[in-house]
């Protein structure tokens, strides 16, 4: 390979945005590699950022909006997941308004929305005492085994 060869071969690289390009034609072989600029470090979001800056959660079981210290701690909120597969209503019947809404205050065994599978009305009920964060849900929504309904801290 000539020098001219070799250009064209890292301008292709350039272009492609690739980091390493290895090529082997008549016996000869030529190994490209460009270094990586390094990373920026993560950094803390403090309490006084704006909402719209601060990460999103990641898709685990639990999430929260506590913070300590200007730290977000997003281990003290719990993802109540869907039992079943089935239509999901968040009222008693149509027009009426829904057994919760986000900011309400529940206790354990309350009811918090209807899941419908097979013509068989399933209530679903709070695990556990808290306050609803989140609604994940509307109504006659069809929902999956295992998705999110509500979060509750």
């Amino acid at each position: 390979m000539n020098l001219q060869e070799i250009k064209e071969l890292t301008q292709v690289m350039e272009e492609a945005g690739l980091t390493s390009l290895e090529v082997e034609q008549d016996g000869q072989r030529v190994c490209l590699k460009k270094d990586l600029p390094p990373v920026a470090p993560v950094t803390t979001i403090s309490a006084a950022a704006p909402a719209a800056a601060a990460p999103a959660p990641s898709a685990t079981d639990t999430v929260s909006t506590n913070t300590e210290d200007g730290v977000v701690n997003f281990n003290d909120v719990t993802e109540l997941k869907s039992p079943m597969v089935g239509t999901v209503y968040v009222a008693p019947s149509p027009g009426e308004k829904p057994y919760v809404y986000v900011g309400d205050k529940v206790k354990q065994g309350q009811v918090l929305c209807v899941i419908e599978a097979m013509k068989l009305m399933n209530e679903y009920t709070a695990p556990q005492d808290g306050e609803i964060v989140d609604i994940c849900i509307e109504d006659g929504q069809l929902v999956e085994y295992g998705q999110c309904l509500f979060k509750i801290y």
